[in-house]
């Protein structure tokens, strides 16, 4: 039987900082507590929420139903060849020490994705991604279970329909499945993509171009732009990167010569979002106990006793004025729980 805890505190399981609570609590450590989870909402009619690492979310509210914690763990090697390994991580794994796994392993894709916070579960959901690679470029298999039915499913690459900080269990199969496990195939071999920002040149600084070596570079890169959420709370970067027309660059260009840009495709490009909010003069800027990071624009801080209810409404005057100045309209990475 699984254990069910009542007026429950998130404070330790959301990294924004936000003392809410929710009605239920439940910490599923298998698969058959995962179904038995499933029938306790289908039987009592239960509003739910899976979570993982928390860093990902912000309650503006209590929540008044079951929150479910999948803490599957466990990492393995499924299958090799001569150029991959397949390893399979469980859901609750911390994202890092998989991370940290692969690298001593000497095995390549993971590593550009270094420090950033959460568990394996929320990787294929969020497509998270780094410093050039995304999730999707090594994820192979999502195992998990649909919540209408308790059916297990595996689903591919393609399956998942990723795309830039979205996939397909964000859209159709938002709130219909729990996420089990996910399986990578990495590189055995030299696979280094250091072209994004200033990697090569912190990589270069520690001396040989290795796996460990851009570990490393890559934590001290995250650890010099981004707060400790132990210190300071937050969800690390708050804002997607938006991805907008040619046409609408070269208009802004004109009046931000030193606008920065990642091409998509002929037609479309992608702006950094932190950029856009430094320039309009956020970087650094309170809201009572919320602030813009003074480090880094993209990343809003809980100054200590910030509600999920404050975070929200200088997001929204963030958003307004970005729409105002340069006719973006930024979209927030962090998923605001609450009415």
């Amino acid at each position: 039987m699984v254990d069910i805890q009542y007026n429950t505190s998130l404070l330790p399981y959301n990294t924004f900082g936000i003392d809410v609570k929710a009605a239920q609590f439940v910490s599923c450590l298998t698969i058959d507590d995962i179904k038995e989870v499933i029938t306790l909402i289908h039987d009592q009619n239960l509003p739910y929420l899976v979570i993982g690492g928390g860093s990902n979310l912000v309650f503006t509210q209590d929540f008044d139903g079951l929150i479910i914690y999948p803490k599957l763990d466990g990492i393995s090697t499924v299958k090799q060849d001569q150029q991959h390994v397949w390893i399979e991580a469980g859901a609750g794994v911390v994202w890092d020490d998989l991370v940290a796994y692969t690298v001593n392993k000497n095995l390549h894709g993971l590593e550009n994705l270094s420090y950033i916070p959460g568990h394996v579960g929320a990787s294929p959901i969020q497509n998270i991604g780094a410093y050039g690679i995304e999730a999707k470029d090594s994820i192979e298999v999502v195992n998990g279970i649909y919540i209408d039915n308790k059916q297990s499913f595996t689903l591919t690459n393609d399956d998942c329909e990723f795309d830039y900080r979205n996939s397909i269990f964000k859209n159709k199969l938002k709130n219909k499945t729990i996420v089990t496990s996910v399986i990578f195939k990495l590189a055995k071999k030299t696979t280094f993509n250091l072209s994004y920002g200033n990697v090569l040149e912190e990589v270069e600084k520690l001396g040989e171009i290795n796996l460990s070596n851009i570990r490393n570079a890559i934590i001290e890169i995250r650890k010099s732009k981004l707060p400790n959420p132990e210190v300071n709370g937050n969800a690390g970067s708050f804002f997607k990167n938006p991805i907008i027309t040619k046409a609408l660059y070269t208009k802004i260009l004109h009046n931000y010569p030193t606008l920065p840009s990642y091409p998509i495709d002929d037609h479309f490009i992608k702006i950094p979002a932190g950029w856009l909010i430094e320039t309009a003069g956020w970087k650094g800027q309170s809201r009572g106990q919320v602030a813009v990071h003074d480090k880094q624009a993209l990343v809003l801080i809980n100054k200590g006793l910030a509600t999920g209810k404050d975070v929200f409404q200088l997001a929204q005057v963030i958003i307004t004025d970005i729409k105002n100045k340069f006719e973006i309209e930024l979209e927030a990475e962090v998923n605001m729980i609450g009415s």
